[in-house]
């Protein structure tokens, strides 16, 4: 087994080239919006699991999972071998392709933190304006002095 400092190493570096790779070496259209998020690999090397995401033409549009999926499977071989010429390891790890949902799941998270920031504004707004419901004081006032002396042995008729 290698040590958890080398795997992290190497999947920095294959991140960096499958980067590189897909900006000048592929030459597929489908992986023009794609971006390596992060790496894994495995201790003992052998594999790769490579996180990506596909950002959309534009920002109201989808972005094209299926096609960067398809595109990225067929250049897996190209990208593995270039992987093992430049990284220099005794066995060149598998690399497999997946997508990266943290974005989708950022998102999701900035949209319901939104929608509870406009629900607290608009609890805010409301209470600006309100008076309480009951007295103004609903706190007791202090006991009067014949309460006090009924304290001080005498019990009520109860």
């Amino acid at each position: 087994m290698a040590d958890t400092a080398r795997a992290r190493k190497l999947a920095k570096r294959i991140s960096q080239i499958v980067a590189s790779a897909l900006e000048h070496e592929v030459k597929d259209p489908r992986l023009a919006r794609v971006t390596i998020t992060d790496t894994k690999v495995t201790g003992d090397l052998h594999d790769a699991t490579v996180y990506y995401t596909v950002l959309g033409e534009r920002l109201d549009s989808e972005p094209d999972l299926a096609g960067a999926a398809a595109a990225l499977e067929k250049a897996k071989g190209v990208l593995r071998s270039l992987v093992g010429a430049q990284t220099g390891v005794r066995f060149t790890p598998t690399l497999t392709f997946v997508t990266d949902t943290v974005p989708d799941a950022a998102r999701k998270m900035d949209e319901l933190l939104a929608r509870a920031q406009a629900a607290d504004a608009e609890v805010a707004r409301l209470a600006a304006g309100a008076s309480p419901a009951g007295e103004a004081d609903p706190y007791k006032a202090p006991r009067d002095s014949e309460d006090d002396d009924l304290a001080d042995g005498e019990s009520r008729g109860v």
